[in-house]
This record gives C-alpha cells, structure tokens and sequence, in this order.
C-alpha cells in the first residue's frame, strides 16, 4: 500500500482554504474513487486524469485507488483539482518523487490529451501557498498571474508530460515573470461637458470623497454622460487596494492576461440584473456585481427599473463594504466596498416638470415612480442632483469647461489629504469624530438636522459630504459654508 499527498485549495470568498489531496494505492479490485464531499466536476476528475496518463503512455494500476480531499466536510466544487489528483496519483506510482512534489501547491484543470488548461482562482491559490511556504504550480498562461505573490516558487507548465519531465531533470520550466498592469483604459473628457455646473460639481465632491451620487432627470439631461467620465477622475489604487480587487476578478475568472488591475474599476449591470448577480451568489457563490466594484464604481442607470429585491440587497453592503453569501454549505464573504452611483428618470414617462412636455399624471406618476426605491435606501445615498436638459443654444455657444486632468488632481490632492488625517480611509468610510468643526459648521449642522429631520445615517453622511467640500478647498476645518453646499445635496434627496 503506497500513499502521497498534493496540497491545492478551495475557495470560501476571496480566501484560499487548504485541501489535501490524499492518494492510496492498495490491492483490491480494480477502481478509482474520489471521496471527501466532490461534487460532480470534482468527480469527473477521474475520466479525464485517466485520459491524461493514457495520453502519456501510463496506466493506471489494475489495483484499488483512493483519492481523499481533506478535510472531508468541506464542500469542493470545480474542475482546478485535476492537476493536484493527477501529481498525487503519478508521487503514489512512483513516477515523481514524492518529497518533491509535496512541495507544491496545484490547481489547474487537465484535459484527455494532458495539457493543462488555465482555471480562476490562480492569484489568491498563490497568495495561500506562498503563506504556507509552498510553491505553486499551473498552467502555463497563468504563472505570471500567480509571481504577483511575492517571492514564490512558480511551475507554468503547458502539459502534464512536461511536468513529468522537470521533476525527472529532463527538461526545466522557465519561472514565469509578472505581465505588468492592465490597460489603463480611455475615458471621455469632462472638458467635453457643457452646462450642468451643478452636476459637475456634485460629481467632482462624490469622486473626492468616495460619496454615493443619484442624478434625476429627463431622458437626454446628461445622466449616463456624466458618470461615464467619473472613472478618469478617480485616482489609481494603491498596491494594497489594487492586488485585493485583482484577487476578486481571478477569482470571478475576468482576469486579463493575469494584469495587476491599478484603476478602480467601474461596472455598470443591467436593470434586469437579479440578485445573484447584484450582490453575489449562483449555484458557486461567485462574487456579485458590488464586489466586481470594489474600491470603484458601482453606476445603476434607471436605478428604480431594477428589480426591488435586487435593490434592497444593496444596503447591507452600501454601510459595511463586504457582502456574505449563505448557503447550507456555508458562508462565502466578499469585499464590496464601492461608490454607488445611480440615475433615473423623475417619473415614468420622463417629463415631470418639463413645461414643454408636462407629465399627464403630474405628480402621482413621480410620486410612485420615486417610491420604486425605498426610504432607507435614498438615505443611505450622499448627494442627489436634480438635473435639467441643456438648452441647444448653450450646447453650441457654451466655452468647454475644465478637463478631467485638471479635476483628478484636486481630486487626488483632496484624497492625500484624508488618507493622512484618516489612516487611508477616504471620508465616506471614516467617523466624524475625526473631523474638525467651526462653531458656525457645528451650528448650521446641527439646527439642519433637527429641522429636516435627518436620521442619524443622514446627520453623519452630511457631515462626511461637508468634510470633503472642505478638503476640496484646502481648509482645516469645516466651515459654514461647506455645510450650507452639502445640505443643497442632502436637501433635494429628502424632497
């Protein structure tokens, strides 16, 4: 009786939880078997690691094989064990030496010809190995996905045979190098903009402090045009932020290339988006939309068009930046600290208010239109923008207004500013014990409060938006003025 063991991982969110992959080979009648709670791609991993050695010229032992994944009440889902099941097999028939490979790590899917095909998940599966010094191996497109773990030794190999051959000395893997950052992307120019001051202004504080945004007005007001340009705004990640959201998208198997993702990202979903799709779940638990946003953009156009369950499970995640996923096989967590920005139409028609094109159902149709989102929700968003159609003459006439580049670097000032105040938080994460108040700041807040009747959420995000406005100009503390703008926002989202 011979036994061998390959580590490889499960994922439980965005963490890579260790799996040993156990192989006994014992005499008995001739089977293959796969225990420890697989579900059916993890047990179709016989037939094709099968073929694989067959491919290679190996068979299998005509004697009792046992694979066991440990620990054997973990669920394990998807095709990335085959590599680990394949090396454990060919340590225990002592084709590879089994010190050797029992330093490795392997995730990776095998086809019936032996390549091996790439597999999501590679980054935070490196990340795993690396913190229990393991290295790693798979398939060969993604070995520079996997270097961005730091100091790690990396296995790219593009099939099982040469696979075989390097831990035989016949022939050596080249370590895989880290294939640079993502494509920066292109962004329309906010120079491009005319009119909507007020807008704009909304949209430069909300992209300052990581503010949640809601524009209203008719169809071709500018909505869809102005979020489009907040993502030229935004200043880059930080290394921290951008290997977290480049671990989220391996996870979801949207990496590029294996690219450091160093922009935030910006997603816009459908309004027939379901839950699942919004917030995370699906027969895996894959991460949802708000997490595929994280540390950017979430932009909901025709916001109150989304389904009402999809919409309420956003408030969770709004308030604590994080979005759990329950299942009887347990809870998978994912980072979902984004910066929602949203647009809708005043009513269903498009035209209330408008003289031209009044409404015929003026104001019942705003009325329920608007009551599509609920209460708690529109407290839990910062600024909210009324907007109006540009009239054609000042389309024509109108000057072009400051660029984006002349925006983002306020903006990038106004961040460096909270980053130092608040540890690296940006001011739509921090408390307002950590801001500064005039008495007149203090004053005008506080008497806003009681006369609008601000709940506490909407008290403390006032004083956020307030802190950035202050930020923007430069100023220690929170002045009258700064609080007089930011209740002109949080006014109109209690109208």
């Amino acid at each position: 009786m011979t036994i061998a063991c390959v580590q490889s991982f499960a994922f439980s969110g965005i963490d890579a939880v260790p799996v040993e992959v156990q192989v006994q080979i014992s005499n008995g009648l001739p089977a293959f078997l796969i225990v420890g709670l697989a579900d059916k791609a993890v047990g179709e991993a016989r037939e094709r690691v099968r073929a694989a050695l067959t491919a290679m010229g190996l068979a299998l032992p005509a004697k009792r094989v046992l694979i066991n994944l440990a620990p054997a009440d973990l669920q394990k889902e998807g095709s990335h064990f085959d590599l680990a099941i394949a090396l454990a097999v060919l340590a225990a028939m002592e084709v590879l030496p089994r010190l050797e490979v029992a330093g490795y790590a392997a995730i990776g899917e095998l086809s019936l010809d032996g390549r091996v095909n790439p597999v999501s998940g590679v980054l935070p599966a490196a990340i795993g190995a690396s913190a229990q010094d393991l290295g790693l191996i798979c398939a060969q497109g993604q070995g520079g996905e996997a270097a961005w773990a730091g100091r790690i030794a990396v296995l790219a190999t593009p099939d099982l045979l040469s696979l075989v051959n390097h831990f035989r000395g016949v022939q050596v893997l080249e370590p895989p190098v880290p294939p640079g950052i993502a494509d920066r992307g292109r962004f329309p120019d906010l120079a491009e903009v005319k009119g909507m001051e007020t807008a704009k202004r909304a949209l430069e504080i909300a992209a300052a402090g990581g503010h949640s945004l809601l524009l209203i007005g008719p169809p071709g007001a500018g909505k869809s045009m102005l979020a489009a340009r907040l993502p030229g705004l935004l200043p880059d990640l930080s290394p921290k932020e951008a290997l977290e959201v480049t671990t989220i998208h391996s996870i979801a198997g949207l990496l590029e290339g294996g690219k450091l993702v160093t922009r935030p990202p910006f997603r816009e979903p459908h309004h027939s988006a379901s839950q699942a799709a919004i917030v995370g779940g699906g027969p895996r638990a894959k991460p949802g939309e708000v997490s595929l946003a994280h540390r950017g953009v979430l932009f909901l156009d025709e916001m109150p068009e989304l389904p009402r369950q999809s919409l309420e499970a956003l408030r969770a995640p709004i308030e604590t930046g994080r979005t759990t996923v329950a299942r009887a096989a347990g809870h998978y967590t994912y980072p979902a600290r984004f910066q929602l920005v949203a647009a809708m139409n005043p009513c269903r028609c498009g035209h209330l208010g408008d003289p031209g094109r009044e409404c015929r159902r003026a104001p019942r149709c705003g009325e329920e239109y608007m009551a599509r989102i609920s209460g708690p929700m529109l407290d839990r968003i910062d600024l909210t923008v009324e907007m109006r159609p540009v009239a054609a003459s000042e389309i024509a006439r109108a000057p072009a207004g400051e660029t984006s580049c002349d925006v983002a670097s306020r903006i990038a000032c106004s961040r460096a500013r909270q980053h130092h105040r608040q540890d690296g938080l940006c001011n739509a994460e921090s408390t307002p014990e950590q801001f500064v108040l005039s008495e007149d700041a203090r004053a005008l807040s506080e008497q806003a409060g009681d006369r609008l009747q601000l709940s506490a959420r909407g008290f403390t995000r006032l004083l956020r938006v307030s802190r950035t406005i202050a930020d923007l100009e430069g100023c220690e503390a929170v002045q009258r003025p700064h609080v007089a703008e930011a209740l002109v926002y949080r006014r109109r989202s209690q109208a």
